[in-house]
Formats: structure tokens, C-alpha cells, sequence
């Protein structure tokens, strides 16, 4: 089975080593299927950016299992070698639990941990760290160990004193090294959309190969043999395929995994890519719209100024119906105010303006408050959250007849975190719904469903 490779917290690696185990077998022609545990967008992005295939998401909360141990088998089979990069630290889960947790893959997957440990500062206590994750849980496989940040022949040397008589397989140390260290802001990694600084391939390949015991780490990569049987049935879904679906695609909104493109492809609703980053009109043929999340806040002033596209947006909001999520939301307000307090003006379809806040991240409970397109009432879902940017209710400012439109509009859902009380939260309308949260469409079938349903009304000019 393929391995999964974690650490005792964030920051410690993780990424850096999945890329440099995958750039060195990029140049050596092995194709390797790379997956992120949770519902991370950014590692996944930088996974898929070196010539792979594309990197695939691990989720139980949002998932479940049977879906997740699915997806692995579909995507693994492919490939003569997977490669899964786990998040957080190795048992942090939900809340204070360790349900969905990197270990809950590592067990589910029956796949062996290969640990990257922050060396910096540290020898025997080194031995503690690592002792402690292997015993924590019986069920678990710590089967090789990768120190980061050892940075002398001294350093190395005494570390392999203190592991000496340890169960575990040394497979590399990592020195500090500014080229192969990842660009990070706001959110975790920067996006390679935005990243100025491309991974260059050829210098991952050859620090993993001076570094890694790559032959040894290869042993632990190969994808398992089992056939699987697909749950999706087509017969599910009734689509009218003159009803096609444009989902924006740039280098501003770019927050979507490709399960979802894959799962409307196949069920045979066409899809159209629409740019507003290049102040695109939405093609008259389109029925529905998907603005998935992204970085509206970096490209405010780029997206005031795309009038083609604000205009275009404005007007399909009469006539089609528009899924939004996060900063998908965000550009359907009347402003966004960037983190140097400038107001740039965005659609205004939706009665509310964003501005910079804390950060809001987590897991969600949904219940449905109200029949919408996307859920029904008391329907129970999951999502997630992650954002800095917060809205703020305009309906004050604006006029009578605005105000009129508006008062249709209210909240699909209600949601919650773990051990916290439920808010209401987003916006619906029969032809609109807009959130904060990213849902995982593929894997949920009643939601998926619902917004088939939501994209094969016709709605009249007058409606």
C-alpha cells in the first residue's frame, strides 16, 4: 500500500517533502497519483502543478468513508505509485477528537506513515516526539522517519545515535535549503496562480535524490490492486444537456476540486469555462453559473474595473440561476474594501459589503432551515469554512425599490462548529444561493441532487 506522509504539526514539511518525492520521480518518469488529506485547495493546487496527475482530496467529515476508500481505490488504480500528504499534525481531527483525523486515513487506507519531523534545536528529545505518536495508537504504522531542518554532519550523525536501537527506518534529513522552502500568506501556501515563484522541478529532483533514500521510499508507494464498483448511478440524474453550466476558472477564483467538473462531465451537463479575471461576458447559451471560492480580495480593483463581466453577472441574474461559494459570495456584494481600506465596487447583486476580519476555519454542521435549491428543510449536511474577509448588511443604504427586490432573500441553512451553538447563515432565493461554505458536491447526493434540480429550471426574462 502507498504510504502517507505526516508530522506532529503543521509546518513541519509536509508538503515540501510530498513535492521533492514527486519531482524526483517526475524526472525519472514515474508517474506517482498524489492525494491531501482534508479539504485543503492550495497543497492540492501545488501537487497538481509539477506534471503529475492531478492531487486528489482525502475528507471523511465531508466525504465519509465508503466515498473516500472509493475515490483512493478509482484514482490509485491508475498508477503504479500513490503518494498521500496528510494535514495538521498526525492525529488532529475534529474539534478535540481525532475523527477525520490524518491517522483516521492512515488506518481506513490500511497505508503505513512515513513521519517528518522539525530536527531544529533538537537530538534525544527527538525520540520522545516520535516514540510518543508510534505509541499513541496501536493501530498505527510509523514505517520510516524523515528529519527536517539538519543542517550539520554533526547534527545528522548524533540523531542517528539516538534512533539507533529504535524500530524505524531512517529514510533522510532535510537541510534548510530557500529554494525548495514554499511561499505562504494568508490562507496556508500561495496558490500557483499567484505564485511568481514556479517549483523548479529539476531542483526538487535533485535535492530529494541527495537527501531522500528515494529507493527505499518508492517501496512504500505502490498503489494497491483491487477493483472497485462505482456507487454513482447515471439513471440518478435527468439532465437536459441544451442547459449548459459556466464555472469561473482563473487565476482569481480557483477554490474547487476537480471531482466536481469530473462528477457534472459525467452525468452529461455541459460545461463552460468563464473568465472574470479576463472580463469575459457569460456565454448567452448558459443557463446556470458556479463561482467557487478564490482570492476576490488580491484582484478587488482588477474585478471593479472588469465592467464586461459585472455587467454580464448582473444581467444573468435575472434569468439564470448562480451557486456561490466564499469568495465566490464575496464579488455578488455591492463592495469589497481591500486591506488597505479602499471600497472597490463589485455587483451589488446581493445586499451586503466585505471587509477584512479573523480568520474563520473549520469544519460545519448544516441544517436546512427552509426548502432551497441546494438543501432541504432539516436536511443534515457537512461543509467547511476558511476565510478571512466579513460581510457586513448594507440594506440601509439602499433605496426603496432595492430594498423591495431584496426582501426575498433569506437564509438557506444554519450551521455550526464543533461544540458551538447554530447560526443562520447565507443567502438563498429560488434562483440564487450564496455561502461561505465549500461543499464537496460529488460525494453528497442529495445536495447534488438538489443543485441538478436548481440548474434544469428555465426561469422567464419577467421572473
Amino acid at each position: 500500500m502507498p504510504c502517507v506522509i505526516s508530522a506532529p504539526s503543521t509546518d513541519s514539511g509536509k508538503t515540501t517533502l510530498s513535492l521533492l518525492i514527486s519531482c524526483w520521480a517526475f524526472s525519472k518518469g514515474i508517474k506517482i497519483q498524489t492525494f491531501k488529506v482534508g479539504p485543503d485547495y492550495l497543497d492540492q493546487q501545488q501537487l497538481s502543478s509539477i506534471g503529475q496527475p492531478i492531487c486528489r482530496n482525502l475528507d471523511i467529515f465531508l466525504s465519509g468513508e465508503e466515498w473516500v476508500h472509493e475515490s483512493f481505490l478509482k484514482h490509485s488504480l491508475k498508477y503504479e505509485f500513490s503518494l498521500i500528504e496528510g494535514a495538521m499534525g498526525l492525529y488532529d481531527g475534529l474539534g478535540s477528537t481525532t475523527h477525520s483525523s490524518t491517522a483516521d486515513i492512515s488506518k481506513l487506507l490500511n497505508a503505513p506513515v512515513i513521519f517528518i519531523v522539525n530536527a531544529r534545536g533538537q537530538v534525544a528529545s527527538l525520540l520522545a516526539t516520535v516514540r510518543g505518536f508510534r505509541d499513541f495508537d496501536s493501530e498505527l504504522s510509523i514505517a520510516g522517519i524523515i528529519f527536517n531542518n539538519v543542517n550539520s554532519d554533526r547534527h545528522e550523525k548524533l540523531i542517528k545515535e539516538v534512533f539507533k536501537n529504535e524500530d524505524i527506518e531512517i529514510l533522510g534529513f532535510l537541510p534548510s535549503d530557500s529554494k525548495i522552502t514554499l511561499n505562504k500568506a494568508n490562507l496556508g501556501l500561495i496558490s500557483p496562480f499567484d505564485d511568481s515563484k514556479e517549483i523548479d522541478v529539476e531542483y526538487f529532483a535533485n535535492f530529494a535524490e541527495r537527501n531522500l533514500d528515494v529507493l527505499s521510499i518508492i517501496k512504500f508507494l505502490k498503489s494497491p490492486k483491487k477493483k472497485i464498483v462505482n456507487s454513482v448511478s447515471l439513471k440518478d440524474f435527468k439532465i437536459d444537456n441544451s442547459k449548459p453550466i459556466a464555472i469561473v476558472e482563473d487565476k482569481i477564483f480557483h477554490f474547487q476540486y476537480p471531482e466536481t467538473k469530473e462528477f457534472l462531465s459525467e452525468i452529461g451537463i455541459p460545461l463552460i469555462s468563464w473568465s472574470i479575471y479576463d472580463d469575459e461576458e457569460i456565454p448567452n447559451e448558459v443557463s446556470s453559473l458556479i463561482i467557487p471560492g478564490g482570492f476576490p480580495e488580491k484582484y478587488a480593483d482588477h474585478i471593479s474595473n472588469s465592467t464586461r463581466s459585472l455587467d454580464s453577472l448582473r444581467k444573468f441574474r435575472k434569468n439564470g440561476f448562480i451557486y456561490a461559494e466564499c469568495g465566490g459570495m464575496m464579488i455578488l456584494g455591492d463592495f469589497i474594501k481591500d486591506e488597505n481600506g479602499n471600497n472597490h465596487k463589485m455587483s451589488g447583486i446581493l445586499p451586503f459589503s466585505s471587509k477584512k476580519s479573523k480568520l474563520t476555519v473549520g469544519y460545519r454542521y448544516i441544517e436546512g432551515l427552509k426548502d432551497t435549491p441546494i438543501i432541504k428543510q432539516n436536511q443534515l449536511i457537512r461543509g467547511h469554512e476558511f476565510h478571512y474577509w466579513a460581510i457586513e448588511n448594507n440594506l440601509s443604504e439602499l433605496d426603496l425599490r432595492k430594498a423591495e427586490h431584496h426582501n426575498k432573500l433569506s437564509s438557506p441553512w444554519k450551521i455550526k462548529s464543533w461544540k458551538t451553538e447554530y447560526k443562520n447563515e447565507g443567502f438563498f432565493d429560488e434562483k440564487l444561493h450564496a455561502s461561505w461554505i465549500h461543499l464537496h458536491l460529488p460525494s453528497s447526493p442529495e445536495v447534488a441532487k438538489n443543485f441538478i434540480d436548481a440548474t434544469q429550471i428555465s426561469f422567464s426574462k419577467d421572473s
